[in-house]
């Protein structure tokens, strides 16, 4: 049997299920995430192929740059999604999930735009941009 994992927004307009196996939570503090969350980008991802929307409808999709795609809940504004352009994965922040899915951190990206008023201490690897 497959693994599988469920999440929704906040209101609950979006819900999603994933099957497979997730990824490791990697954090981004890039602007745009920073600006996104209020925070930074906590997220998981799954072969797009494996996760499946109900309340598609209601996701919007924000062209956050020409090569990426955020996607939120259009009701209550839940950041739930973020999509490369020609790329297999989907990127699911880790808070969006129900109950405990067993995620675990990876790693830090973009620490070079981090908000000032927080310490990264949690021993996990960290890049001043994205890796190579």
């Amino acid at each position: 049997m497959a693994e599988t994992h469920q999440g929704s927004c906040l209101c609950g307009a979006v819900h999603f299920e994933v099957s497979g196996p997730l990824r490791g939570v990697i954090f981004c503090h890039c602007s745009q995430c920073r600006k996104q969350t209020g925070h930074f980008f906590a997220a998981t991802n799954v072969l797009t192929e494996n996760l499946t929307i109900s309340g598609e409808d209601q996701v919007k999709w924000y062209a956050a740059s020409p090569d990426a795609l955020r996607g939120f809940c259009g009701t209550c504004g839940s950041a739930l999604f973020w999509k490369a352009k020609n790329y297999p994965y989907t990127a699911i922040l880790a808070g969006a999930f129900d109950g405990a899915p067993g995620l675990v951190g990876l790693r830090h990206d973009f620490v070079a735009n981090k908000g000032d008023y927080y310490q990264i201490t949690d021993g996990l690897p960290q890049n001043a941009t994205f890796p190579a």
